[in-house]
């Protein structure tokens, strides 16, 4: 009640400051019609009555920059379905690009939020780290920050698509993939390569080259490999947005088909002595 009353107090006074500020002054000139005056009247108004909530409420200001933020980063794809703290078993980190971001697409509808709705009852936790537009080395500039605040117990490194249609040299690609695989091994995580191929733009050689990475790194660290994310619907320009680069939502249940049984390999790997309560850092130490 309180604060109902507060709310009444400041939207009157603002109010009225804003109709004395439509009708003087240099207001005066700009509203000389009606219909302009009730426009600007309207506009002024509703300013009013937003600076008496934010008064009244501070925690509206917050939201409402929050739902700002949202619209902005909208190809930062944040899916996270959370089980409770004492049943979650497993944090799943996917570490893409646009590909695993949804882009173009809702959120809810991309392989990853599909992932995260089928592994939730059985207290697995999916956190989404992609980015649209992402490199391997944008990646490898930002994974320590996202393994300390998501604290991943799996980490699906699901990059190079952005490197791989830049042409960028597939030597550098490899060697921030590697450091990525490190970092995540680091702190205990065991890590996921998914492989994404490009078709030959750049040639034979480099096709081959980029190609042959992601199962080298996959045997080099003994890690689970999904082949090709894009497996069942490359050849198809139907499951793609006009861009032909990005598949479209009726896709994201084929490109699932092809990451979830490694998923699930990867689940039944976890190590005997973790347990929910068990620091990642402090079994990296036991390992040594």
């Amino acid at each position: 009640m309180v604060k109902v009353a507060r709310f009444y107090l400041f939207s009157r006074a603002w109010l009225g400051i804003s109709d004395a500020f439509v009708t003087a002054g240099a207001f005066a000139a700009l509203t000389s019609t009606t219909a302009t005056s009730a426009m600007f009247r309207t506009i002024s108004r509703t300013t009013a009555l937003t600076a008496a909530l934010v008064l009244t409420f501070p925690a509206f200001a917050g939201n409402t920059a929050s739902n700002v933020m949202s619209s902005e980063a909208k190809h930062v794809s944040t899916t996270s379905l959370k089980a409770s703290p004492a049943a979650t078993k497993e944090r799943i980190m996917v570490f893409g690009d646009s590909l695993s971001a949804a882009y173009g697409i809702n959120v809810a509808d991309g392989w990853v939020a599909l992932m995260a709705a089928k592994l939730q009852p059985r207290g697995v936790e999916v956190v989404n780290s992609s980015i649209s537009g992402e490199t391997s080395s944008g990646g490898l500039a930002r994974i320590k920050a996202d393994l300390a605040s998501i604290k991943p117990s799996i980490v699906l490194v699901a990059l190079g698509a952005n490197d791989g249609l830049r042409g960028l040299p597939v030597a550098a690609m490899q060697k921030n993939l590697d450091a990525i695989i490190v970092a995540s091994r680091a702190t205990g995580a065991r890590v996921v390569v998914v492989g994404v191929q490009i078709p030959p733009n750049y040639g034979i050689d480099y096709t081959k080259a980029f190609n042959a990475v992601f199962p080298a790194l996959a045997k080099q660290y003994s890690a689970p490999l999904v082949a090709f994310l894009l497996d069942g619907i490359a050849d198809k320009l139907e499951f793609f947005q006009a861009d032909r680069l990005h598949p479209v939502a009726a896709a994201q249940p084929r490109v699932l088909q092809n990451v979830m049984p490694i998923v699930e390999l990867a689940l039944k790997n976890r190590p005997q002595n973790e347990s929910s309560n068990t620091p990642r850092q402090l079994l990296t130490k036991q390992k040594k």
